[in-house]
């Protein structure tokens, strides 16, 4: 049976990294788990999961889960092709989690980069070919308050630990997707080439 796999897409925002991630997901198998990580609570997300929702193929079942992304990998058929998007709104939904108010900035920390470890663990022990969408925020500006720095930091180390853990990793820039990591690369690389 197959070993599995993990793929990382990053990229800005509105680079296309959903699109990628999803011909990507296309070009393995017509039958691929979408787990969505969004909540909807305006107009404009709204619209942005309709806009998500139009252009997947019907046939791709979709599953909602804002946190526990572990538990959902561990209950799916071994081998399935599971496309996540995307990891900074799953960053998101625990840094502003009701059960997050009362930690201290290192504890969301350790609880999210934990979280990221069992999602993680559960796509290679059920040998899934895991799909992951995350924006690369560390281009951007400095935010101007706490809890934006906080999620910046913690959405570079949660991209770090993902990026390492990957057998690939595209990195989309105005739509085009530029490999940066390959098993074969990584590879090499940890033989000194």
């Amino acid at each position: 049976m197959d070993a599995g796999e993990i793929v990382l897409v990053i990229g800005g925002a509105r680079s296309g990294k959903s699109d990628v991630a999803e011909r990507y997901a296309s070009s393995l198998s017509n039958q691929v788990i979408y787990l969505a990580t969004a909540g909807v609570q305006d107009e404009e997300m709204a619209r942005r999961v309709k806009l998500h929702r139009e252009r997947r193929p019907e046939n791709w079942p979709t599953i909602e889960e804002k946190r526990h992304l572990g538990n959902v990998l561990a209950k799916l058929p071994a081998g399935s092709i599971v496309l996540v998007d995307c990891l900074t709104i799953w960053i998101t939904n625990w840094l502003l989690d009701e059960t997050a108010e009362d930690l201290s900035d290192e504890e969301k920390e350790a609880r999210i980069l934990q979280e990221t470890s069992n999602f993680i663990k559960a796509a290679q022990d059920n040998r899934l070919r895991l799909i992951m969408v995350s924006n690369e925020v560390g281009y951007g500006l400095v935010p101007g308050n706490a809890l934006g720095r906080l999620f910046r930091d913690i959405a570079g180390k949660v991209n770090q630990y993902v990026a390492a853990m990957a057998d690939k990793v595209f990195w989309v820039v105005a739509g085009i997707p530029v490999e940066i990591k390959s098993l074969a690369m990584n590879n090499a690389f940890q033989e000194g080439i």
